[in-house]
This record gives structure tokens, sequence and C-alpha cells, in this order.
């Protein structure tokens, strides 16, 4: 998937350098909701057997991470992932997050939508959620850009690396 000077797609078995260096530019911004990523990658070391392990869920449809890539520099600039696969139903989290570099033009609202369109055809997923602290007003207007509708609110639901709980919004989109 393509647009502007950006590609998309999924993490390859050998970029979990350019993985670590995303995460490791954006750390202190990730550290509260993306939590498990964070503490999975603090080193290059612990970075590439934690992509070791997501090639492993990419193989048995547990996790899909979309990276984002400048095609004029080759970085990975940020990540759509797809999560809690519930394969039963069809249906799954969707999160996202950007390099600081790149924060406010619009690249993961027009990422997260071809991902969305994607694996809905793809893997006729039908239902999508995603979950967004309701301080985090960045990810809740990529999510409601890409047409998703706050189905409520689940007090103390999530803990961050602070361990502090809060409430999370829950935003959901059904498909045909």
């Amino acid at each position: 998937m393509e647009f502007e000077n950006f590609k998309i797609r999924l993490l390859q078995p050998n970029e979990g350098k350019a993985f670590f260096y995303l995460i490791e530019n954006n750390r202190s911004r990730l550290a509260d909701f993306f939590a498990g990523t964070v503490s999975k990658t603090k080193t290059l070391a612990d970075t590439l057997l934690y992509c070791e392990e997501i090639q492993e869920k990419i193989k048995n449809f547990n996790y899909l991470p979309y990276m984002i890539t400048d095609t004029n520099t080759g970085e990975f600039i940020g990540l759509v992932d797809v999560k809690n696969i519930d394969k039963n139903l069809p249906k799954a989290e969707l999160g996202s997050f950007i390099d600081k570099r790149y924060e406010s033009k619009g690249i993961v609202t027009e990422a997260t939508k071809l991902v969305v369109k994607h694996i809905v055809k793809e893997y006729k997923f039908i239902k999508l959620l995603c979950r967004a602290n309701a301080r985090n007003k960045g990810s809740i207007a990529v999510i409601l850009k890409n047409g998703f509708e706050l189905e409520g609110t689940i007090r103390r639901d999530y803990k961050t690396t602070k361990g502090e709980v809060v409430d999370l919004n829950y935003y959901g989109k059904v498909f045909d």
C-alpha cells in the first residue's frame, strides 16, 4: 500500500534494527499506551528477539504490524497494528502511532484508512475496535476521521507504565 511518499507493509524478518530505532526515538511518548512494545524493546538485542516473536504471530495470524515507511529516507516513521484478533467473529483492535517528526500531517490517518480497507477486504473483518485515553486528542482525531464511533468508556480499564489506572474510550466500526 502506498500514498504520497509513504509505503505501508507488514514488518519483515530483517527489520528489527529499524523497528528498534523507531521505538527508541519515541520511547517517552509511547511508554504509557504501547507499554508491551516499549518493555520488549529496551535494547537492540531485546528488539531483535521480540521481532522474531512478532514473525511467529504474523504467521499464526495473531498480530499484524503494518509499518509506515518514508520512501524518501527509507525510515520507519510509524505503525498501524492489528491486534487482539478474534478469528471466530472475525474482529480485531487497531492501534497506531507516528514518529514525533511526522505528527499532525495526516499521515497516520491516511495509513489507518488504507490498512482498514486492506484488512477488511483481505481478512473479512466485520468489526474493528480502537481504544484511546480521553486525553489523547491526536489518537481520537485519527479514530474519528476514519469513521469509528464512540461505543463507550470503560472505567479504570488500563494501567500505564507509570502505574496510573485510566479510563479508556472504546470506538468501533462495523462492516458488511
